[in-house]
């Protein structure tokens, strides 16, 4: 039985995409063709635009690869740039037709690689490459991560502070996909707006003891919005230490701390009177300070009233911008473990925050249960992140389903304010 050999039409590679807009600099194969010849499925791949030396693509508009027969599909496409980052895209059920779904970088080299095959599945490829031209503005959004490199206890977060405000949520979201957090091991997280200028970072849960944290950018060259591009960034590492966790019960006017999870010292208390009770729910070590002057006219009290202060006090450890401590109060020994009296802090012998300031570290947690007093603010005052559910967390993503409905940090809280 005599078969008749089926005509394949071989298109030339053309260079792509019309919305590619001003064009690309080069398109060819890799020289390693992986279908038999005569026939090369890649050479259906369509990649349109106009031609010539000089010529670039425009970064506003997406990338579009195309098949140009009937004959073939496209079954992947693999497109990233000379740092390594890759372009998300979306491939037509028919294998017809791809397209980026995230925003090409300007000023930046791209290398597309193309998969196909043919009706009778021979496969093909085609790599092609191409530049973008340079931003047309040099507003640049930059971005520091904090806190400062070194290590931490498990409840710190990262932060990121942007040098331009970002309030459109498709804004945010090109913004949170260019900001890279890999921890080992690995962890489920997520950033939170809290305002146009500054986002956080935490996991479900607290880090792992020993974890290894490494943040970057991968915004700079990246069209953020129409007058803004994303800017250069310095990358942030940290480690983590053991579990430390400070739990405070108010009420019985004790403190437990925790190592790994083991209870490792119970210490006497107290904390907030009636009027100034501590308060309640979990916070990050910001600072540990050997020698604070604590005032009460620093935190509204009226100087030479009842509860006026002006003391020298030792071995503090600070966990609000507000001027909440746990801290040695040898003025008030005979209290600890019985009654609360201080204006707000935790405090306890001399000997003991000796011991708690040598064993506590920024980003440990410190908890208070059982006072009266108010809930630690989520944001603004410290690090009250974990204050926050997960589910709500989650919403404080523009890559998940809604916007932060915290209140903004308020830089004026970072000043001196101390209570005892």
């Amino acid at each position: 039985m005599n078969h008749t050999p089926r005509t394949r039409t071989v298109v030339s590679c053309t260079l792509l995409v019309a919305a590619l807009g001003a064009g690309v600099t080069g398109c060819g194969s890799d020289g390693n063709p992986l279908s038999a010849k005569p026939y090369d499925a890649a050479d259906q791949i369509s990649f349109n635009g106009p031609t010539g030396t000089g010529k670039q693509a425009d970064p506003d508009k997406p990338l579009e690869i195309t098949t140009s027969t009937d004959d073939g599909r496209i079954t992947d496409v693999t497109a990233y740039d000379a740092t390594g980052r890759f372009v998300a895209g979306e491939l037509a059920a028919d294998g017809s037709r791809w397209h980026s779904t995230s925003p090409l970088a300007a000023n930046a080299h791209y290398t597309v690689v193309v998969s196909t095959e043919d009706e009778d599945g021979a496969p093909g490829r085609k790599t092609l490459s191409f530049d973008t031209t340079k931003p047309s503005t040099t507003k640049r959004l930059n971005v520091t991560f904090g806190p400062d490199s070194g290590q931490y206890g498990v409840g710190q977060p990262i932060t990121a502070q942007l040098d331009h405000e970002v309030k459109d949520k498709a804004q945010r979201a090109v913004v949170e996909r260019g900001l890279r957090v890999d921890a080992t091991p690995a962890v489920q997280g997520a950033w939170y707006w809290v305002s146009d200028k500054e986002l956080h970072y935490r996991p479900k849960e607290y880090w792992p003891a020993h974890a290894t944290i490494q943040v970057h950018s991968n915004l700079d060259g990246v069209k953020i919005g129409d007058r803004l591009w994303g800017g250069k960034s310095k990358a942030l590492k940290i480690t983590i230490g053991d579990r430390i966790e400070a739990v405070t019960d108010a009420a019985a006017h004790q403190l437990t701390f925790y190592k790994n999870g083991q209870a490792v010292q119970s210490i006497p208390v107290t904390t907030g009177k009636p009027g100034f009770e501590t308060r309640n729910g979990v916070k990050v070590v910001l600072a540990k300070q050997y020698f604070v002057r604590m005032r009460g006219t620093t935190v509204g009290i009226a100087e030479g009233s009842s509860d006026s202060y002006d003391l020298p006090v030792y071995y503090a450890t600070r966990v609000t911008w507000s001027g909440e401590y746990v801290h040695a109060a040898p003025w008030s020994v005979g209290s600890q473990g019985y009654e609360n009296v201080s204006h707000g802090c935790t405090g306890m012998s001399t000997s003991n925050a000796e011991w708690f300031f040598n064993n506590i570290h920024e980003g440990d947690i410190v908890k208070v249960v059982n006072s009266n007093g108010n809930p630690m603010e989520p944001f603004g005052n410290g690090f009250g992140d974990w204050n926050v559910d997960w589910k709500k967390w989650r919403t404080g993503s523009a890559l998940v389903n809604g916007t932060p409905d915290g209140p903004a940090p308020q830089d004026a809280l970072r000043l001196q304010p101390t209570a005892v």
